[in-house]
């Protein structure tokens, strides 16, 4: 069964409930994607679980334009606010959620401010900093970041094409034409901003106030984020956290390797 609610702030979310059972998973999707990032993941458990799907307001999926607030929304707080309003609209509390990319540091602000809305995180793919600096690498130089928030600010068409084919698997073609086509939905003037929020954060300092149980999602040849990265966060998470690692070329480890993620999915809830 699949519930489509008219609430004020889940109906600007898009907000789907499916599924059913006493414990609730919610799904966050990254930069770029919607709530249909998780398609392969969903019949897998949504006979055991409820699950709540949703779009971030910078999502191209996102119907009203100002929906997205250029002024307020300038740092994963804002968007971790938006989900903890949310969470507070729908009534949930002690869910599992599993954010995928951004999503994962806006999961961690949201679980270290409202520590009772959140059982456990899932953390697939997940980066406190993308820059490397002195004694951290965190899979990119200051100028590969400049030359990519130049080239989302000027010419995002052609860089919608080309990120996904950096970005992933070059063997899964369909999971390049899904990512294409989200990016190709995602506003230029939406995607320049919270594409800067993304590169350009540092949150390495607040891992140590999550204290929620943390299992991070790894895929083994990651080319957004270095292994040591996951092992990085798992070690400076003040909660109980573990590595599992699946074996994915790209960021999108539920797409391109759907099964085996699924496998450690079930594992790990």
């Amino acid at each position: 069964m699949v519930i489509m609610l008219d609430k004020s702030l889940s109906k600007a979310m898009n907000v789907t409930i499916m599924g059913s059972g006493d414990e609730t998973i919610i799904l966050g999707h990254g930069f770029g994607t919607d709530q249909s990032l998780w398609d392969k993941v969903i019949p897998n458990i949504s006979d055991k679980y409820k699950v709540v799907l949703f779009d971030w307001c910078f999502s191209g999926a996102i119907k009203d334009p100002h929906f997205f607030d250029e002024m307020k929304h300038t740092s994963y707080d804002a968007f971790a606010q938006d989900l903890i309003a949310l969470m507070e609209e729908l009534k949930l509390e002690s869910c599992t959620y599993v954010g995928h990319s951004m999503a994962c540091m806006i999961g961690c602000i949201a679980s270290i401010k409202k520590p009772q809305l959140f059982k456990k995180l899932i953390l697939v793919g997940a980066s406190p900093r993308y820059i490397n600096c002195e004694g951290y690498e965190g899979g990119f130089g200051s100028s590969d970041i400049d030359q990519l928030l130049s080239n989302i600010g000027s010419i995002y068409e052609q860089w919608a094409t080309i990120f996904p084919t950096v970005v992933m698997d070059a063997n899964d073609p369909q999971s390049i034409e899904y990512f294409t086509k989200c990016l190709q939905r995602t506003r230029p003037e939406v995607a320049l901003p919270v594409a800067t929020i993304v590169f350009q954060s540092d949150e390495r300092e607040l891992l140590e106030k999550v204290t929620a149980p943390c299992t991070i999602i790894q895929a083994n040849n990651d080319i957004v984020v270095p292994n040591s990265v996951a092992e990085f966060m798992s070690n400076k998470i003040k909660g109980k956290s573990s590595v599992e690692y699946v074996e994915a070329t790209g960021h999108f480890p539920q797409l391109t390797s759907h099964l085996q993620f699924n496998e450690v999915l079930a594992r790990v809830l």
